[in-house]
């Protein structure tokens, strides 16, 4: 794998995830209480034994750098990196990246000087486990200048992804984008081609990207220099290379799920919180999850109960219940407190007298959950201070809202809490 250069896309604006993208890039996003979205696919990478990695990425970069930089620093007896490449102008390149393929095109110019044999395109807001050696193993195999990872999935999701045909050998042959009814039809393959058993095959008879690809080096090059005004890989680069290039799908079964909205966000950290278990695990020793260190205390749960919940490092918990919900970093709440089905971000430090109860000491709001509040189907966003009696359980079954003056929104019918925002005592929500 030392032969293969890892390029994470760090997506644009994150419109679909905002309010969280709000100070953040959308790979910044925490994760699972105590990850980010970014360590998914550099974690891959490292185990799979690929340690040269760029990170793509034009919005609200500063966390992610901070992150990036904290996180992962090797040996400088390797030639192992991480590295951040912002959008930048220059006399070829005056403007943002255009999309996915506009942005590897833009630092093409540094990824021709690496003396290797494959570019590694990966997304940087999906959550999957995923040993990449044996994706270029597949590509090599089969001597294919592009090799898609793909998902099987059945007809009812089939029509919200982008779709592909594949011939006998495992070469993809037509594509389309999202298509319903006799073109949806239309699209149907056989899955036993790419390993599946007959029974798994029936249920499952579409294949759908997954925005994975391994592209030959001189391929890559030739496709980006060629058709400079095409600037997305899955909608056009991939898709008018099928005539002439050796497209070779790949079969990945195990759990990945594309996390780039609220709802999906929300609901993927919540899964984690299932019994007896989880669809997918941060806790597989073979391949680990990696992330910044903080060295921080344990938690303290004081005559508190907790259900089917996962609680991050240096928690304080006083006489609450926490339900199917995952707590972050330095999650402060206070008495009294009944968090169900939330998902909590917790906070970048502490304050004062963290360990007191409630803010009765001071006038001020403390960062946390305030005594007597009742978070239910929410997203608390880190350094949030939540006043006393608070309701935040969506008392009118609001589907959508922007309330940011009030420091909050609505997402399918998810309360999203801003990052830093302060919500008064006995506001109901």
């Amino acid at each position: 794998m030392k032969r293969v250069l890892g390029i994470i896309l760090g997506g644009g604006a994150g419109t679909r995830l905002y309010p969280l993208t709000k100070l953040r890039a959308k790979p910044a996003v925490p994760l699972a209480g105590k990850y980010r979205l970014i360590d998914i696919p550099v974690s891959n990478c490292i185990n799979s034994d690929i340690h040269k990695m760029y990170i793509l990425t034009q919005f609200n970069s500063t966390s992610l750098n901070r992150h990036v930089n904290r996180s992962y620093n090797f040996s400088t007896f390797t030639e192992g990196f991480v590295e951040i490449l912002a959008a930048q102008q220059t006399s070829d390149s005056p403007g943002w990246f255009q999309g996915t393929a506009d942005a590897v095109r833009q630092y093409i110019w540094l990824l021709k000087d690496w003396d290797v044999d494959e570019y590694l395109i990966l997304s940087g807001d999906h959550l999957y486990r995923m040993d990449y050696s044996l994706f270029v193993k597949r590509h090599r195999e089969t001597n294919a200048d592009v090799t898609l990872s793909v998902v099987p999935i059945d007809e009812k999701r089939a029509s919200d992804f982008g779709l592909m045909k594949i011939n006998d050998a495992g070469r993809v042959i037509d594509f389309a984008e999202k298509p319903k009814g006799e073109a949806l039809k239309a699209m149907e393959v056989d899955t036993q081609a790419l390993g599946l058993t007959a029974e798994q095959a029936a249920k499952s008879p579409y294949i759908a990207s997954m925005g994975i690809y391994v592209f030959k080096k001189d391929a890559l090059i030739d496709l980006l220099e060629q058709a400079p005004e095409q600037t997305d890989f899955g909608k056009e680069i991939i898709p008018g290379a099928a005539g002439d290039y050796n497209l070779q799908a790949y079969l990945f079964n195990g759990y990945w799920e594309d996390i780039g909205t609220i709802e999906a966000f929300f609901d993927a950290n919540l899964a984690l919180t299932k019994q007896p278990e989880p669809p997918f695990s941060f806790y597989d020793k073979d391949a680990p999850i990696y992330t910044r260190a903080r060295y921080l205390p344990p938690s303290k749960l004081l005559n508190s109960r907790v259900t089917e919940s996962m609680i991050g490092e240096g928690c304080i918990l006083k006489d609450c219940r926490i339900d199917r919900s995952v707590l972050g970093v330095r999650t402060r709440v206070g008495a009294d407190c009944v968090i169900e089905e939330s998902l909590l971000m917790g906070a970048d430090y502490y304050q004062a007298f963290a360990e007191h109860n409630s803010h009765a000491e001071d006038s001020k709001i403390q960062i946390g959950i305030g005594a007597k509040t009742t978070i239910r189907r929410a997203i608390v966003d880190k350094n949030a201070r939540i006043g006393q009696n608070v309701q935040i359980v969506n008392k009118d079954r609001v589907e959508e809202s922007n309330r940011e003056s009030l420091g909050f929104y609505i997402r399918n019918g998810i309360v999203v809490v801003l990052k830093n925002a302060t919500i008064p005592d006995g506001t109901v929500i």
